[in-house]
């Protein structure tokens, strides 16, 4: 279970968790959130959104959207094609913490990426250690599901309400069948 332990290491510092979701979909676009946790009021039940229901993801998202600083950045799936998704990636990490109405002093960042901003820490497998970046993974999982579903009322052969864009056989099928719709990155190798 995430804890404190790594924001811990950061006394009297302003940290921020972030975590990003839609990297390896087939279509629309990647959602980072930025969280700073009051480590005074830890919200129960935080964990690694994959680790979790939708139902609870949601119930988490409310609470963690009502008690903590928190943003969002969002970079395009026309933007991923034009500057791949490693820099679509990094680019709405760095729009997410400008984003935040506090500015951190430490930003942890879950995986390995590496930002020329020193405030930036790379942590792998940091959504199953910190508790801000697993704050954050439940608030951009959300966020972008959402969307997703949006997108899916418009194309909704493609079954996006369930499948979030990645590449699922129903959703590979569907491209086979409808080909790719304006929602889909072209700069990607799409196999249906």
């Amino acid at each position: 279970m995430p804890d404190l332990k790594l924001e811990l290491q950061y006394p009297n510092k302003i940290i921020a968790g972030i975590d990003e979701v839609g990297r390896g979909s087939l279509s629309g676009p990647v959602v980072v959130c930025a969280v700073i946790v009051d480590q005074d009021l830890i919200v129960d039940g935080i964990k690694d959104s994959k680790k979790l229901s939708r139902k609870a993801r949601e119930i988490l998202y409310d609470k963690i959207t009502e008690n903590y600083i928190w943003a969002i950045g969002i970079v395009s799936h026309e933007e991923i094609d034009k500057i791949n998704i490693l820099e679509a990636t990094k680019k709405a990490c760095i729009i997410s913490v400008n984003n935040l109405k506090t500015i951190p002093d430490i930003v942890l960042v879950d995986g390995n990426m590496k930002f020329q901003d020193t405030r930036f820490i790379s942590i792998i497998n940091g959504d199953n250690l910190s508790i801000s970046i697993a704050a954050a993974s439940i608030i951009a999982k959300v966020t972008r599901d959402n969307l997703m579903v949006e997108y899916a009322k418009e194309f909704p052969e493609y079954l996006w309400d369930k499948n979030a864009g990645y590449g699922t056989k129903d959703h590979l099928d569907s491209i086979g069948k409808y080909g790719l719709s304006p929602y889909h990155r072209k700069s990607f190798k799409i196999k249906s």
